[in-house]
């Protein structure tokens, strides 16, 4: 039954928060504060999945933006969690049949994201180039998933190169965002789903080294978050075994 209460209230958020974001955005269409934004909406509907958020932020990451930011990819509740740990003037990369989901879809273009058509090598390349040039004339981040899709239980998976071209064509450096695991720990009939904790690490710029061996590259940012992330992973279990919840 609780289940049920849950996707009955999250269909209703969604609803509610893209129209009032539609609304919002058209006022100030493609502004570069218009995701973070958002991001601090939809992360509101966590504590319909029974979820605490932490988020935290290395101390010095406002310093160094813009940056090109990259997380770990999920699932679908990541819309209404890691969305919170977006920081101001900020904007991701997605595919572009995103802009064909009722509501979301729209919400999401005139947001200010950056719609790439994956299957056209040759346009998703122009929208790299067309990124680099808004991280340097906008002063803008970007949030990018460089596992390329969802895992959905199966691991950090490996990393594809664009984010670090991006990187590197900008003059950036990257910052590492983490979020523990949520698959399988959000169930939709417990009333507590516990703790969810999103990390940013310290920025990293690139070096001139890493440019030559984007492949070394790729293995290495890899292998960072994965052991901040299971780094998070254990200190979620400490916590939700505190509140009595493993």
């Amino acid at each position: 039954m609780l289940a049920i209460i849950r996707v009955i209230l999250l269909g209703f958020f969604v609803i509610f928060a893209s129209v009032l974001g539609i609304l919002f955005c058209l006022i100030r269409p493609f502004h570069a504060n218009n995701v973070y934004w958002l991001g601090q909406l939809f992360c509101k509907a966590a504590w319909i999945l029974g979820c605490k958020l932490i988020i935290r932020h290395h101390p010095e990451t406002k310093q160094n933006m813009p940056a090109v930011f990259i997380a770990n990819h999920q699932n679908s509740y990541d819309i209404f969690t890691l969305c919170g740990g977006v920081l101001p003037y900020t904007v991701t990369i997605g595919k572009k049949s995103l802009k064909w989901i009722p509501f979301f879809g729209q919400l999401y273009w005139l947001s200010g994201n950056i719609l790439i058509d994956r299957e056209n090598r040759k346009k998703a390349i122009a929208a790299l180039k067309h990124s680099a040039t808004v991280i340097n004339k906008r002063k803008t981040s970007i949030w990018m998933f460089p596992e390329g899709t969802r895992s959905y239980g199966r691991g950090l998976l490996p990393f594809k190169r664009g984010a670090f071209q991006l990187a590197l064509a900008a003059k950036v450096p990257i910052v590492p965002v983490c979020m523990s695991n949520t698959q399988g720990q959000i169930k939709l009939n417990r009333w507590s789903n516990g703790a969810i904790i999103i990390e940013g690490m310290q920025a990293v710029p690139l070096s001139d080294e890493q440019k030559k061996d984007l492949k070394h590259t790729c293995e290495s940012f890899h292998s960072l978050m994965l052991d901040k992330i299971n780094q998070l992973d254990a200190e979620v279990a400490q916590l939700n075994q505190s509140k009595g919840l493993n």
